[in-house]
């Protein structure tokens, strides 16, 4: 057996960490694979965060999907990279279920896929997703909403930063919030005005009541009912005439111009 001389390492943990980020960012993965081929075994990069994860990312663009889950369950990385390395776990899922099944997935089938393989509490802080919101984001936005349904643009943005989540995403989330509330009216409030529910009407202004008086007292008076006594040909005189005095000629007068007030804003 042929022992290899032990070779040193040519770079410091720092230099490999910067060499691999730049390349990622690049997306050079072929160089990066190259990188590191040519790295030593060293004890120095063991646990190497930066390392770790440019290997995942070659594995998964090789395709070598055993190792990119060996990796990723093997160290407790960073929340600042979850989000990568937890795309890389689906997209990783997802293109071994679609190879064995010679088709494109669904909605559903993802959603099944996601629940059989959860990912590990390596790349997850333990904090559930609904709808690809997290928890606190939902509460954020459930917060605002109870009191404004209709945020304002700097309202919104304020948001997205607490958040994480884009602008696009906050809006989107108001828009189909009020669209699934039942108790949101139709249309959004415009300012001065007061949002009613249903069957709810604003009390009569002082014009309306001034209108609808003139009403009263220009339409004619109902027609009783005769008693039983009277005869038909009692009902085909002719009325009694009005009663004069200073007191109903008032009366007629105000009636006639409230009359003619209600007429001008029917």
């Amino acid at each position: 057996m042929i022992l290899l001389p032990y070779t040193p390492l040519a770079f410091s943990p720092d230099h490999v960490a910067c060499v691999c980020e730049a390349l990622q960012q690049g997306g050079n993965l072929d160089r990066l694979a190259r990188f590191l081929w040519s790295l030593p075994q060293s004890d120095l990069l063991r646990g190497n965060e930066s390392l770790l994860k440019a290997r995942a990312l070659v594995a998964f663009h090789q395709g070598i999907y055993p190792e990119l889950y060996s990796i990723l369950e093997g160290h407790s990385f960073d929340s600042s990279n979850h989000p990568l390395l937890q795309e890389l776990w689906y997209k990783a899922r997802y293109t071994e279920a679609e190879r064995a099944r010679g088709r494109p997935l669904g909605a559903v089938d993802k959603y099944r896929l996601r629940r059989k393989f959860p990912l590990p509490r390596t790349i997850w802080d333990g904090e559930e997703t609904v709808y690809c919101f997290k928890e606190k984001s939902r509460n954020a936005l459930k917060e605002l909403y109870k009191q404004n349904r209709y945020p304002s643009p700097a309202e919104k943005r304020n948001l997205a930063k607490i958040t994480g989540l884009s602008l696009t995403q906050v809006s989107n989330w108001f828009k189909n919030r009020r669209q699934r509330d039942p108790t949101q009216p139709l249309h959004s409030p415009t300012p001065g005005r007061v949002c009613l529910g249903a069957g709810l009407h604003p009390p009569p202004t002082h014009m309306q009541r001034v209108i609808a008086a003139g009403q009263l007292l220009s339409a004619p008076p109902p027609h009783a009912h005769p008693p039983p006594s009277q005869n038909r040909s009692s009902l085909l005189r002719a009325p009694p005439p009005p009663p004069r005095g200073r007191h109903c000629a008032r009366l007629g007068w105000a009636g006639a111009m409230l009359a003619g007030v209600g007429q001008l804003f029917i």
